[in-house]
């Protein structure tokens, strides 16, 4: 006897991958802000001055990067932010291990930490360039004192996770100090130390930002500045779009890695 059969089709979505719909379904918030946006701007309710509509500040692109009004400042204002990302990575890290693992240093740097970490870093800036000057250093200095922070409570956090009979096991059975801190600490104390670092990108980007709409010295907070200065509001818009778009892509590519290192998380 035949035996009948029954196919059953998914629903179709007209072609449209998923992985492009899933985009656009968490993306709709920032379509809905363009529309918006676009809409009072063209209706004439805010003045061009202070509002141009988004199609004429996308148009203004193409010229900005070619006058190197974009991806000089832009790479300027990312080396400021990875390498007082960088400091604040090396000692942040350092620290917070040496916390978690003496109770004299635990002693010495706790309160300094209480007092540094929810004190506005900005007011810091003065003296940043009083000592190094408005270029490069000051914005570096200012980037790893902000960031330097959330590297030391989540290192410090993420490390007194560990087990302490692990880690006498471990030196029982000869393992150099080093090693026990690449081997086992660092390991277990990876997600904490993501979720951190997930912290401070943000902080750093905002932080050169800001320094650089301060104390000037180039970059695209000084850019966005001296183009206010002219009403070059297009230029304004531009630039800050530029500040968004890499603050989002910057957090979207550490997502991707902290799925791609912490699988078995």
């Amino acid at each position: 006897m035949a035996s009948s059969s029954v196919e059953v089709k998914a629903p179709s979505n007209g072609g449209i991958p998923a992985q492009v719909i899933g985009v656009i379904l968490r993306s709709y918030p920032l379509f809905l802000v363009a529309i918006a946006w676009e809409a009072v701007a063209r209706a004439g309710w805010v003045q061009p001055v202070f509002l141009p509509p988004l199609s004429s500040v996308l148009a203004s692109f193409p010229q900005l990067v070619a006058t190197g009004e974009i991806l000089g400042p832009l790479l300027t204002s990312l080396h400021r932010a990875a390498a007082g990302l960088a400091i604040a990575m090396t000692v942040g890290i350092t620290l917070g291990f040496w916390m978690a693992r003496s109770r004299w240093a635990k002693w010495l740097f706790d309160p300094l930490v209480a007092l540094g970490f929810p004190a506005p870093k900005v007011a810091f800036l003065p003296i940043f360039i009083l000592w190094f000057g408005i270029d490069h250093m000051s914005k570096i200095a200012l980037v790893a004192i902000t960031c330097v922070f959330p590297f030391i409570l989540a290192a410090e956090a993420g490390a007194r996770t560990v087990p302490r009979v692990q880690l006498w096991a471990a030196e029982m059975m000869g393992t150099p100090r080093f090693e026990l801190l690449w081997r086992i600490v660092l390991p277990a104390t990876l997600p904490s130390l993501m979720s951190g670092v997930r912290i401070a990108v943000p902080f750093s980007l905002v932080s050169a930002f800001t320094a650089e709409m301060i104390a000037g010295g180039g970059g695209l907070g000084g850019g966005l500045v001296y183009a206010q200065r002219f009403f070059e509001t297009q230029t304004v818009f531009a630039l800050l779009l530029v500040m968004l778009a890499t603050g989002y892509l910057v957090d979207y590519g550490l997502l991707a890695l902290r799925r791609r290192l912490l699988r078995w998380h």
